[in-house]
């Protein structure tokens, strides 16, 4: 049995796939892909969820996309919804809270789920906004690529990590934890924005992040130094920055340079930049300054010679 069932159920999974004009097996998997739970024989389904379902259907029907695929994009759809609906409700409990507004649990509901009313129906529009904006600023990219495999692409990554947050987080109340994490996070994407780079994923603790000028990506990390390490009412951070072809998938990079930024992090002095040797390379001598650290065992890559990074 599903976890909760919703308002309206008028069909079983078997009447929402013949409804589709699709197997049932194929209907259960685009159902998981947008992230809820399955039901057994019993009506489950509303007629908001086949709508959803015929118009996935409708899109297969055009031969746009494959089966495969339409499960991949369906995914990516249900896993950035899932996290937005859990990032809005607990960031709009918040602010009740902080405005006294939610004294008991039927409070919560109530309040909550009123306010969310309203307001989703503003942010709809957002949402469609900001993911035109997004898939143009994609196809952009796409189309400055000059890689030979349009899988792949030329980036310097950046990995910022904050110091000791696990003994950090067990001084702190979870409210604490939580704020400081929300402000980690705020900032970070601030700066990565205004140096024209993108925010890959964040991790409470650490953000992923890439740019396209590698000279960018250090003044991102650099940034990320100025709002977060040397702001005494934070702690400190490490930024490692490595360069390379990497590959793009659901949203996410994957390749050599990933796992060299994040390792650096380790060799990273506090609110120090650590780079590889390929970003080093790319850096003008004229306006920075590197030094060479002693070569040590990185784990996946053998002997490296990270290298310490500053302006003039």
């Amino acid at each position: 049995m599903p976890e909760s069932t919703p308002e309206g159920v008028r069909y079983t999974a078997s009447e929402v796939a013949e409804r589709t004009g699709v197997s049932l097996d194929q209907a259960k998997k685009l159902w998981r892909a947008l992230g809820f739970p399955e039901a057994g024989g019993e009506a489950f389904y509303t007629e908001d969820d086949l709508a959803a379902l015929t118009t996935l259907t409708d899109i297969l029907a055009t031969g746009i996309i494959d089966f495969d695929l339409a499960v991949n994009l369906t995914r990516g759809v249900g896993l950035t919804m899932a996290r937005l609906s859990d990032w809005e409700v607990s960031a709009m409990v918040h602010h009740l809270e902080t405005l006294g507004r939610l004294d008991d649990r039927p409070a919560l509901t109530e309040v909550a789920g009123a306010v969310t009313e309203e307001f989703n129906k503003r942010f709809e529009g957002l949402l469609t906004y900001a993911w035109r904006r997004h898939m143009s600023a994609a196809l952009a990219r796409l189309d400055a690529s000059e890689a030979d495999d349009l899988g792949t692409t030329q980036v310097t990554v950046g990995f910022a990590d904050i110091v000791s947050f696990t003994a950090l987080s067990n001084t702190l109340t979870q409210e604490k934890i939580g704020d400081l994490v929300e402000l980690f996070e705020s900032r970070c994407a601030d700066v990565i924005a205004v140096q024209q780079g993108r925010v890959i994923k964040s991790l409470g603790d650490s953000v992923l992040f890439v740019n396209d000028d590698p000279i960018r990506a250090y003044d991102t990390a650099e940034g990320i130094i100025n709002v977060i390490g040397r702001d005494p009412r934070m702690p400190d951070v490490r930024l490692g920055l490595a360069t390379g072809s990497v590959v793009t998938r659901l949203g996410d990079v994957f390749g050599p340079p990933v796992n060299m930024a994040a390792r650096l992090t380790a060799v990273a002095r506090r609110n120090r930049i650590i780079v590889d040797e390929t970003t080093a390379a790319r850096l003008p001598a004229d306006q920075f300054e590197t030094r060479r650290l002693p070569a040590r065992p990185v784990r996946g890559f053998g002997i490296v010679e990270p290298v310490a990074v500053r302006r003039h």
